[in-house]
């Protein structure tokens, strides 16, 4: 080897950075764990709140010591906040946190556009393309322009009512055609979204979790939010979807809607009456066909019990001259909105009061009453003053010492304040400021008119909400809604019970490889494995280097790097031993089995690789991290076998007096001399794996897959009780509440896992927090006494209870992901037969190595298909399931181009003579096939039993496809290669017959 000290040069330099990169991360583990004890020691546990206050606890100390040197050796130093951004960074499932992707209304934005158009045309293309966008790939832009196309008739896009208005006057006219006016509002459209997200991006830098990412996904109106670390699950999703709308409006008094309530209260109870008297009827003329008791029971259910509908639902407000007309139990508001917009209610509004707007006040944590706000609204619904005028808002105290919110106005807006303010002094009158159609507080003006700009929002807010409305405020309202279409929570606890179960297996199947090794080459085994110990350490650097973010399944793919890295060491120290075996002294032998080996190991590697990179592409989230990790770890692993285990070897042996023999006692004569004649065994095996592959086949067909809700849509709830609980039981519970719903135990026997499709097409924050009600409302018989809604959402940190995990998944996300990962598996395959042809220099290797792929794929679907039903651990198909068939891929095709590389070297020299020289090929190959299958088998399942409950089933499809890819190597994929050749010349057999 050449430039040996340029080599071990660089290699030390490697080594030193990555050292020097981790070493960040434990500094800021060390502050942090010191942090905890602060806190322990500070918070009592017998305090209220416990979790939450030593939580703040931490933070201050944090915050305190973040400019504090924690590390100095003088010529190097850097304080905690500087080792924060560089430490290793640490995804969802190890850190707890929530990732969703966000998907900007585009309706939202066309009709901000046509200035809320009442056009006909317009809002039936509209609701045209609302229909077609739930079956539709395309943006939802051209889907309303195709339906717009479709029942336009002389209707133009650039009419007077629908672009051609004031807003857009400077860009679009009433001479321009539909052709002409399309491209500008696509422009617009553009400019919204990037709008929304620099406004997204600036709430976010304002919400105090470390390492927060952002990003536009492609041109759809998409934005993926990942915060590691938050916590307060409720908050983020109410800071991210709060579009800040914020409006002032005049309100009407409670005297002024006295005589409608009188009147509305009246008229409900004789459509009530009338209602119930037809529904008796009904009930009379059917009584005969029915069981009495029934009838009876219907009856009662169905009797009025009193004739105050709406007054029997107030508990209070309405006094002499509030603007709260009156206040409601919170449980009652859906029935009061039903009420109001009954036309037969509306139209007792007197004349005045017609565009008036009935507005809910702000829920108070922990109340179960809200108050009932009428607005003094107009035809156009348009604030006397919006948001827009707000130049700068900050979180301060009101006069009783509570959190508020000031702000302040530019010129325009101070002076439309001064006169509102004005006009509600002289009037009497209160200004609601309402933010996203919540009223936060309808002050009076008691003062006079208010110059200056100058205001304040004050409505019983917790110090959260006060921090995060100012922080909206200052970023800016969104240009329209932002609905989560996918969503992933985890709870802090799961985040810590990963890393341990991560971090076991990752012990675990290190020193089973490490021993492995030397067990099986002797002294060579040790260089092996300080070349592997190096090679993670390389890993781990080159991950924080990089600013790359660790995964659980990143954990998986640096413990499956491990099991594979070895192969290239097999792969050299099996080319080493036949050369000793020809007599070659050892230093020749080595530096001889380095150089033959070379073609396969780099061979094997590109096209792991390639499967490495086409999972990047098209993965997202968890699997991008796996192939992060699986990518980096190929590039280290070879740099380590090839350079530093060589390094150590030539420096062992450069005496020439050394003994290295690449064995041990047991295992020297292991695989020698082998005389399998594979190729006289292929009939057996194409009659085995047809079979196998037809009840496969008919499985698939018959009992199909267990999508999960990546592929399907709908929300899944990962779940832990105090004590066993049966699925049975919680399904017959929960069936009646959402229609339908699937409950599996997962893991432990007091943990379950709950997936409904109930409203799965509403989006927003409210059928969230509906469904987890419903769940705690549900579930909570089977909870320990004490554990509140906000501890069963949060997954209790103490008691490690509740909702561990949530995920959601809307259907046209759900159909993307699909579509995604189907042309991972087909680009991969493409890739990778592309890359055999160049590199065999015939099709007959490629045709081979895709049909060992489908083979093992189709086998793998197929015994999933057979066994999901009765496994005792999770076996959906999705994203996961995909990266281990990516990875099943690489590594058959791994095992394969080996194999092919060996017979291509072979028949080179000695040409085809039949199937001999093929199957000595296959023979000379065993001991690496089997050495690399079984180390990586045993790393497997160690992370299988070891590894959590969340990597099962994706150990088990990698399990699987190992020992199926093993198998097709030698009697698959080389059989097929071999019967597709013309030319294969004579085995010696035949040549002595004839």
């Amino acid at each position: 080897m050449q430039n040996k000290g340029l080599i071990r040069l660089f290699a030390i330099l490697f080594g030193i950075v990555s050292i020097y990169q981790l070493s960040f991360t434990y500094f800021t583990n060390k502050a942090e764990e010191e942090a905890k004890e602060f806190a322990s020691v500070k918070i009592a546990d017998s305090e209220d709140d416990y979790v939450a206050k030593r939580e703040a606890e931490e933070v201050k100390y944090l915050d305190s010591i973040g400019n504090l040197k924690i590390f100095d050796l003088g010529f190097t130093s850097f304080t905690y906040n500087e080792a924060k951004e560089k430490e290793l960074n640490k995804g969802l499932d190890l850190k707890g946190g929530i990732n969703v992707i966000l998907q900007i209304s585009v309706k939202d934005i066309l009709k901000g556009l046509a200035n809320n158009s009442k056009d006909p045309v317009f809002n039936k293309a509209l609701a045209d393309a609302d229909l077609a966008s739930k079956n539709s790939d395309e943006t939802y832009i051209d889907l309303f322009f195709t339906a717009f196309d479709a029942i336009k008739g002389d209707t133009k896009l650039a009419s007077p009512d629908i672009f051609a208005n004031r807003t857009l006057s400077d860009e679009v006219n009433f001479q321009m055609s539909d052709e002409e006016v399309r491209p500008i509002i696509r422009r617009k459209v553009d400019e919204s979204v990037v709008s929304a997200f620099e406004v997204l991006r600036k709430r976010i830098d304002k919400f105090g979790v470390t390492q927060p990412n952002i990003q536009r996904l492609g041109t759809s109106g998409r934005i993926l939010v990942e915060l590691p670390g938050a916590k307060d699950v409720n908050r983020v999703k109410k800071l991210l979807q709060s579009t800040a709308q914020l409006e002032f409006w005049e309100t009407y008094k409670s005297e002024d809607l006295a005589t409608f309530m009188v009147a509305a209260n009246a008229r409900l109870g004789e459509l009530l009456k009338t209602e119930e008297t037809a529904r008796e009827e009904i009930l009379e003329e059917t009584e005969s066909e029915i069981d009495s008791l029934l009838s009876d029971i219907e009856s009662d259910s169905l009797e009025v019990k009193n004739a105050n509908p709406l007054f029997d639902l107030i508990i209070g407000g309405g006094q002499q001259g509030s603007p709260i007309i009156s206040t409601f139990a919170t449980k009652d508001t859906a029935t009061i909105n039903s009420y109001l917009k009954m036309p037969e209610i509306k139209q007792l509004l007197p004349a005045e009061l017609q565009y008036a707007r009935f507005v809910w006040g702000k829920a108070i944590e922990d109340s179960e009453s809200i108050d009932l706000y009428v607005l003094k609204s107009n035809r156009e619904n348009q604030a006397p003053l919006s948001g827009s005028v707000v130049v700068d808002a900050q979180q301060t105290y009101d006069q009783f010492n509570k959190p508020a919110v000031s702000m302040q106005m530019n010129g325009k807006g101070a002076k439309a304040w001064e006169e509102l303010t004005g006009k509600a002094y002289n009037e009497q009158g209160n200004i609601a400021i309402v933010l996203d159609d919540i009223v936060y507080s309808a002050p009076g003006v008691s003062r006079g008119p208010i110059s200056g700009g100058n205001s304040e929002i004050t409505g019983q807010f917790t110090l959260n909400e006060a921090t995060d409305l100012a922080n909206v405020l200052r970023a800016g309202k969104l240009p329209a809604s932002a609905d989560i279409i996918q969503s992933e929570v985890v709870g802090p606890s799961l985040g810590q019970e990963a890393i341990n179960s991560g971090f076991t297996s990752f012990i675990i199947a290190m020193c089973i490889v490490l021993l492995w090794m030397v067990f099986y080459y002797g002294r060579a085994g040790v260089f092996a494995d300080v070349a592997l110990v190096f090679n993670i350490v390389l890993i781990f650097g080159v991950l924080a280097g990089l600013g790359a973010v660790l995964t659980l399944p990143g954990i998986a793919g640096i413990v499956l790097t491990i099991g594979m890295s070895v192969d290239a060491n097999v792969l050299i120290f099996e080319r080493a031993k036949e050369e000793l075996s020809k007599g070659k002294g050892v230093k020749q032998a080595t530096a001889d089995g380095f150089n033959n080996a070379l073609s396969s190991i780099l061979d094997a590697n590109i096209t792991t690789g390639l499967t490495a990179l086409i999972l990047l592409i098209f993965g997202t989230g968890p699997i991008q991290g796996f192939a992060t990790t699986l990518l980096i770890g190929i590039a280290t692993s070879l740099f380590s076998a090839i350079f530093v285990t060589r390094l150590l070897l030539e420096g062992y042996i450069k005496e020439g007096k050394r003994k290295l023999d690449f064995s041990t006692a047991i295992t020297k004569n292991l695989f020698r001399n082998m005389n399998i004649n594979f190729l006289n065994k292929r009939k057996i095996s194409y009659v085995a794996s047809g079979i196998i592959l037809v009840v496969c086949i008919i499985s698939l067909v018959t009992q199909g897959l267990n999508p999960g809700v990546d592929f399907a849509g709908g929300r899944s709830y990962q779940i832990r009780f105090e004590n066993p609980v049966s699925p049975t039981e919680i399904s017959e519970d929960l069936n009646p509440v959402f229609g339908s719903v699937e409950v599996k135990t997962f893991g432990s026997a007091n943990q379950v896992k709950v997936t409904t499709k109930y409203k799965v097409d509403v989006e927003g924050a409210e059928v969230d927090e509906e469904i987890q009600e419903k769940l705690f409302t549900t579930l909570q018989k089977y909870l320990p006494a004490g554990i509140t809604y906000q501890s069963f959402v949060g997954g209790s940190d103490e008691a490690k209870l509740g909702i561990l995990q949530s995920i959601k998944v809307g259907p046209t996300i759900a159909d993307d992901i699909k579509k995604g990962a189907l042309w991972a598996v087909l680009g991969s395959l493409a890739v990778v037969f592309i890359y055999i042809l160049f590199r065999f220099r015939r099709w007959q290797f490629s045709l081979g190595a895709v049909a060992a792929v489908f083979h093992d794929i189709l086998i793998v679907l197929g015994i999933f298909s057979l066994t999901y039903k009765f496994m005792p651990f999770n076996m959906e198909i999705d994203q996961a399931f995909i990266a281990a068939i990516l990875t099943v891929i690489g590594y058959s095709l791994n095992d394969t181009v080996v194999v092919f590389d060996r017979i291509r070297e072979i028949i080179n020299e000695k040409g085809w003579r039949g199937g001999d020289n093929t199957n000595s090929a296959l023979n000379s190959t065993l001991g690496r096939t089997l050495n690399t299958s079984l180390t990586t088998l045993v790393v497997l399942l160690t992370i299988f039993i070891f590894g959590g409950e969340s990597l099962r089933g994706f150990m088990f499809a990698m399990i699987v496809g190992i020992l199926v890819g093993t198998y097709s190597s030698l009697f698959i994929a080389t059989p097929v290669m071999f019967d597709t050749l013309k030319e294969k010349g004579k085995s010696k057999l035949t040549e002595e017959k004839e």
